[in-house]
């Protein structure tokens, strides 16, 4: 499994799914669990502005279909531009940020002063512009958390992907991996602006014409140009026809 991450535990097998974390809104109790999507993203804001323009109209549009936004927890670059926003349209309980703590006085925006120590509750960010935020103790309780929101939700619930560097990379995969391994069922899309997954989606092809991918699992991925398009095909999202269908523990 990618990255020795988070664990079976997750599992959806090939469909049904009852997972321990809540997902039903304070709007909508005993209802429909309210969709929720775990973004990926980069804790820098690009030096193209496209980048930051293209995570504000994300917040848009989930704001729009009343989606809620899981996330690393972050308050600068991308992360803070997504959360903010969602939070500025959608209030407070639309946003949970997950990160662990020694990234805590890293990952903040600039009108925050990080203190060197590893007690973070004086440095949490403001839960009126960011949500809610879970601080927990390592990058593979944050990842199991998110994945875990998002197998929780109602209809459309999936990852999306957009711009970031090494980190969102390996989240992506992960999740793509657990895809694959019939660990979960749920979408997973690459917010491609400006083409910055141009290269990775190349490598998919490739990939699978030498044949260290299968055919039935070349649309793991699905590529969306715009937040809309985004949100769409994760509500469309159609399983890989070569997911594997093992047997994970699910206690």
């Amino acid at each position: 499994m990618a990255s020795g991450g988070a664990s079976p535990a997750l599992s959806t097998n090939n469909g049904s799914s009852t997972p321990s974390v809540p997902g039903l809104s304070p709007l909508n109790p005993a209802s429909t669990p309210i969709t929720k999507i775990c973004v990926f993203m980069g804790a820098s804001p690009g030096k193209s502005p496209a980048h930051m323009e293209a995570a504000a109209a994300l917040a848009e549009v989930m704001h729009a279909n009343n989606i809620h936004l899981v996330y690393g927890g972050g308050t600068v670059g991308l992360m803070g531009q997504l959360a903010r926003k969602l939070v500025e349209l959608s209030g407070p309980d639309s946003v949970h940020g997950i990160i662990p703590a020694p990234l805590v006085k890293y990952e903040r925006g600039p009108e925050e002063s990080a203190k060197e120590s590893n007690d973070v509750s004086g440095i949490l960010p403001d839960p009126l512009s960011y949500g809610k935020t879970t601080v927990v103790k390592d990058m593979h309780t944050r990842k199991h958390m998110m994945a875990q929101e998002v197998l929780a939700g109602g209809p459309g619930s999936g990852f999306i992907a957009l711009t970031g560097g090494y980190g969102t990379l390996e989240e992506l995969m992960e999740v793509v991996t657990w895809n694959q391994l019939g660990i979960h069922n749920k979408g997973i899309v690459a917010l491609n602006i400006e083409g910055y997954w141009d290269g990775l989606l190349s490598w998919i092809k490739t990939s699978v014409e030498t044949g260290f991918v299968g055919e039935g699992n070349a649309n793991i991925i699905v590529e969306a140009k715009t937040p809309e398009d985004a949100i769409k095909c994760l509500r469309d999202y159609k399983s890989a026809a070569g997911r594997f269908k093992l047997k994970w523990d699910s206690s």
